[in-house]
C-alpha cells in the first residue's frame, strides 16, 4: 500500500453542539460543531416545532380549513 495517501485518523473526536460536549466518534478531524444533532431534531425528541417565515403556515392552513377539498367546496366559495 502506498505510504502518506490516508488521512490521519481520531478515535476520539469530540463532537460540540453549541460548544456543549455531546459525544465522541472516530473522524478525520479531532473536533466537530454542529447545528443539529439527534439530541436536539424535534425527529427524535418528539417535540414539534414549525419554523414560520412571513406567515406560510397560516396563511396554508387557513387556505385548507374547513371543507376545501369537497365536491362543492368551489361553488360555497364564490358564493
Amino acid at each position: 500500500m502506498k505510504g502518506k495517501t490516508h488521512p490521519k485518523y481520531f478515535n476520539n473526536c469530540k463532537v460540540y453542539h453549541n460548544g456543549v460536549h455531546v459525544m465522541t466518534v472516530g473522524a478525520t478531524v479531532p473536533e466537530i460543531h454542529v447545528e443539529v444533532w439527534s439530541g436536539s431534531h424535534p425527529f427524535f425528541t418528539g417535540k414539534n416545532v414549525l419554523v414560520d417565515s412571513a406567515g406560510r403556515i397560516e396563511r396554508f392552513q387557513k387556505k385548507f380549513a374547513g371543507n376545501y377539498f369537497a365536491k362543492d367546496a368551489k361553488t360555497t366559495k364564490k358564493a
